[in-house]
């Protein structure tokens, strides 16, 4: 391994053993992530196990939609306390698939400006869902990272609304499907 390695650096004139142990960093560098604005955040369940529900209805009268297994349901309590906790965020939109869920969180104001990454409120939002989900079932069911997309627009927000809206329609199709 060493030799090889040693190959590669030896033929493309730069080291490989700092790419091979760091992290890519997924955060917009520099942008202040307590800014008012929409986010459209992905969280997805470790192996993509689908835990959080079922996808059913996929006849032509049935509306596809995810039934929530005790996990999920547990997420979605999480989810519809965000604006409790977080008086100046709520979200507009979000749906839980059987292994990742998908959310448009609003941040209206009233943030502190300015905070480091860690201590902004989107990754705030998104470690305490994190946090309450692993006390409640006694495991992390979810990830290291998560998904995050700075909404740009109107169009993007609508874009991004359908989006959600079809999921379960496109489960099938969906890059996290398994079966």
């Amino acid at each position: 391994m060493r030799r090889a390695r040693a190959r590669l650096t030896q033929r493309w004139g730069e080291p490989l053993a700092k790419d091979l142990t760091s992290r890519k960093n997924v955060r917009l560098i520099g942008y202040d992530y307590s800014s008012a604005g929409c986010y459209f955040v992905t969280l997805c369940v470790k192996d993509k196990r689908e835990m959080l529900g079922d996808v059913v209805g996929d006849a032509p009268l049935r509306v596809p939609h995810c039934v929530l297994s005790d996990y999920g349901a547990f997420v979605d309590e999480v989810i519809c306390r965000i604006p409790n906790v977080y008086s100046h965020v709520c979200v507009d939109k979000y749906v839980i698939m059987p292994n990742h869920v998908h959310m448009i969180v609003h941040v209206t104001g009233g943030t502190r400006s300015g905070a480091p990454p860690t201590k902004a409120v989107v990754p705030q939002i998104v470690q305490s869902l994190k946090s309450m989900t692993t006390k409640q079932f006694g495991f992390s069911m979810w990830q290291r990272s998560y998904h995050d997309h700075i909404i740009r627009d109107d169009t993007e927000y609508q874009r991004i609304w359908q989006y959600i809206d079809e999921n379960p329609s496109c489960w099938v199709e969906d890059d996290y499907y398994m079966k």
